[in-house]
């Protein structure tokens, strides 16, 4: 468990940096019960800045096990209207909106892929209106973690104290170990936006990744994309940091201009099941062929969740002294596993990655080359010997990465 003063500073960072929770603003947290002190401490800090109201949701894996276990299929797709409109309530209120991720990465193992598919099918499509929303920034979110047992004992299998070997890897890469984390951060930040702007100055119209293991993946640039750093702007026009930590510079891949192969760097964690050494074949943007050795039908269902998840929703670029590359820490928490990795996502597009995308219906997001889908899956494909070329229009090729590091 983080200390107390420690997380302190770590409830002021998420909602200083991370949400720019603003006066007389609501926050809704989302929080694992084991952590009820955790959101009391966020609660209070919320409260200390000026937070009109703060509500809390109550998260459960055993008793979603349990509900897994015992529940039929149909009982489970039927999302009930008040869980809808609870969400959307968020968007419609203006309120903020703090998301701890503290799985346990295995908690799900036993279950069916196909119901545990079948279920998270239904829920993104009834809650698709309040995604579309997170995902134009139509209100400013942050997804954070906390260490628990069960996720540390996964994560330090051996250790004599799992939970505090885990609280000390989330400290240093949330750089709470730092004298002033506040302080770090903005110049972290100021180090990723300036990346951000060679990008964009660049006007790619593909990025090509390969590497010794098998990847050899040419991505077309949605029309008019733009690259994004670890600070957004709000549809409210204040700004916030949707991920805490980040190490990534993200974009929109064109849905229709992706061929070629990729393999994953790294066990990717959905729905409470491992995915591992899969491969995914891409022609004119869609999959079109598939494998994994570990955690075949997940993958599959994540897959098929609609015509949207065969094709590319994003394209995150992750150099491999990142410092929770460095650790060397594998998390179990795309969290943090996709901020130790290039990675790529299958899925819904992020509007905000197009220039005016906020403002665009979406038959005209979809004109640029932007997917849309009911959900967004993350995966890692940066390894230490990844090479990275940008493409311009004409033809003009500019390395942005050898040996996993950006050269740029």
């Amino acid at each position: 468990m983080l200390k107390n003063e420690i997380l302190v500073n770590y409830a002021k960072l998420v909602l200083k940096i991370g949400v720019n929770l603003q006066t007389g603003q609501g926050l809704e947290i989302a929080c694992p019960v084991e952590k009820s002190q955790v959101a009391e401490v966020f609660a209070k800090q919320a409260y200390e800045l000026g937070a009109g109201l703060v509500r809390i949701r109550w998260e459960n894996q055993n008793i979603d096990k349990l509900t897994y276990q015992y529940a039929d299929q149909k009982t489970l797709c039927d999302i009930p209207k008040w869980l809808v409109d609870c969400r959307n309530s968020l968007i419609e209120k203006g309120f903020c909106y703090v998301a701890i991720s503290a799985d346990d990465p295995s908690a799900f193992k036993d279950i069916s892929a196909q119901k545990l598919g079948a279920v998270a099918k239904a829920r993104a499509k009834a809650l698709k209106k309040f995604s579309d929303g997170v995902m134009a920034n139509a209100i400013r979110w942050c997804v954070v973690s906390i260490p628990t047992l069960a996720w540390a004992k996964q994560v330090f299998p051996t250790a004599k104290d799992p939970e505090a070997e885990l609280s000390l890897a989330i400290e240093k890469a949330m750089r709470l170990d730092t004298p002033n984390p506040l302080e770090a951060w903005q110049t972290h930040i100021a180090t990723l936006e300036k990346r951000a702007e060679f990008l964009n100055y660049s006007r790619f119209e593909y990025v090509h990744f390969k590497n010794a293991k098998g990847t050899d993946l040419k991505v077309g640039l949605a029309d008019e994309h733009v690259w994004i750093s670890a600070r957004e702007k709000a549809q409210d026009g204040v700004h916030f940091v949707a991920n805490m930590p980040t190490e990534e510079i993200f974009t929109a891949p064109h849905k229709f201009k992706v061929d070629g192969v990729l393999k994953s760097a790294m066990p990717l964690c959905e729905n409470g099941q491992i995915i591992d050494d899969f491969s995914l074949t891409f022609k004119n943007g869609e999959i079109v062929d598939y494998s994994a050795k570990v955690g075949y039908e997940t993958l599959k269902q994540l897959i098929e969740t609609d015509e949207g998840t065969k094709r590319l929703g994003e394209i995150a670029l992750i150099g491999k002294n990142s410092p929770i590359a460095k650790s060397g820490i594998l998390f179990y928490n795309t969290l943090f596993d996709e901020n130790a990795s290039c990675h790529l996502a299958i899925g819904k597009g992020y509007p905000t990655t197009v220039k005016n995308g906020d403002k665009l219906d979406l038959s005209e997001l979809e004109k640029l080359g932007l997917n849309d889908a009911t959900d967004h899956f993350d995966f890692m494909i940066g390894t230490p010997d990844l090479y990275v070329v940008g493409i311009k229009k004409d033809g003009t090729k500019v390395t942005l990465f050898e040996d996993g590091e950006w050269v740029i």
